[in-house]
């Protein structure tokens, strides 16, 4: 008689769907954070697509915004206003929110908890362990970030000239749009995954990375002007002064000599109007210099910028990786 031998049951992986093994692990120990981003990206892109209909509409109903329409800008001001600042307000605090409560305790808490020496004893290897670890909510965080930017890409790309009077560069829209709030989450995520794995605390490493974004963001105030090439405008000293392309972001103000030399916009200014000749004749200076970027240049800096922040992430990741598989957790 021929016995038949039953295969032996197999074990699945934990998880359920696309999720199994270490990357399900993750998503459950993190899923109230990773859920939370979800439920606000949705929530955020049906506000936008929302405000988008009320944007179209008052665009329909005025024909399309001419350049320099001080009344259709102001108008816009008062009806949308304060709609777009919360929402360019909203997405320029996205990046640090991941940064403190997402990359932070991404390691520091198994450290805290005493979980990562359990981990790294079984059959799964740091690299493996490391891979899931940051790689699955990384990719959610960035990718919500990127989704809202679009989506809000999407609402503001109409009345860029009208929102914020128009200034593209400080008034919000250069962190708010494009490629750069992903960049930026990705990059803070990657401090905050730094700092957690080298504090082994959550709360000190969710302060540290509070205190790192808003420094970063210091700096990054002053860097944002030189991603792209200034161009300037010029007009006679006692003239009604330089007029701005439609669309233009000012950048800086000075006075010049015949020749081009600049001066600070405050240089010859006093209370005597006579004094205040007499020093400009004395220095030469004739022009009102207005330096700005236009609008056609936006883009590209976004994108350079975007680059330097993802080259940045690129590099803290790589040190958080290397110190984890050559040193002690």
């Amino acid at each position: 008689m021929t016995t038949t031998t039953a295969p032996a049951p197999t074990t699945a992986a934990p998880g359920r769907g696309p999720l199994r093994g270490l990357p399900w692990v993750v998503w459950r120990r993190h899923r109230t954070f990773l859920r939370a981003a979800l439920l606000l990206t949705l929530a955020g892109c049906a506000l936008f697509v929302y405000q988008r209909i009320g944007v179209m509409d008052f665009l329909h109903g005025k024909g399309v915004p001419p350049g320099g329409d001080e009344k259709l800008m102001s108008e816009f001001q008062t009806r949308f206003g304060a709609d777009f600042a919360r929402d360019m307000e909203y997405l320029q605090y996205v990046p640090l929110v991941v940064g403190v409560f997402l990359g932070a305790p991404l390691i520091a808490s198994e450290q805290e908890h005493g979980t990562l020496k359990l981990v790294t004893t079984q059959s799964v290897s740091r690299s493996r362990w490391l891979a899931a670890t940051l790689g699955l909510p990384l990719a959610v965080a960035v990718s919500c970030s990127a989704l809202l930017s679009a989506v809000f890409t999407w609402v503001w790309g109409p009345v860029h000239g009208l929102a914020v009077s128009g200034d593209w560069l400080t008034g919000g829209a250069f962190e708010a749009t494009g490629p750069v709030p992903a960049a930026r989450t990705l990059f803070l995520a990657s401090c905050g995954i730094a700092l957690g794995m080298l504090i082994k605390r959550v709360v000190p490493a969710m302060a540290a990375t509070a205190f790192v974004g808003l420094a970063t963001s210091v700096v990054w105030d002053k860097f944002r002007g030189r991603l792209g090439a200034v161009r300037s405008v010029t007009s006679p000293y006692d003239g009604d002064g330089p007029k701005l392309p439609f669309d233009a972001a000012r950048f800086d103000d000075w006075v010049s000599t015949a020749d081009g030399k600049l001066y600070g916009f405050g240089t010859c200014v006093s209370p005597d109007s006579a004094a205040d000749r007499a020093c400009r004749a004395k220095l030469g200076i004739v022009h009102r210099v207005i330096q700005y970027f236009d609008y056609d240049q936006m883009a590209g800096m976004q994108w350079l910028g975007a680059a330097v922040l993802v080259a940045l992430a690129a590099l803290v990741l790589a040190f958080v990786v290397w110190r984890a598989r050559r040193r002690p957790l």
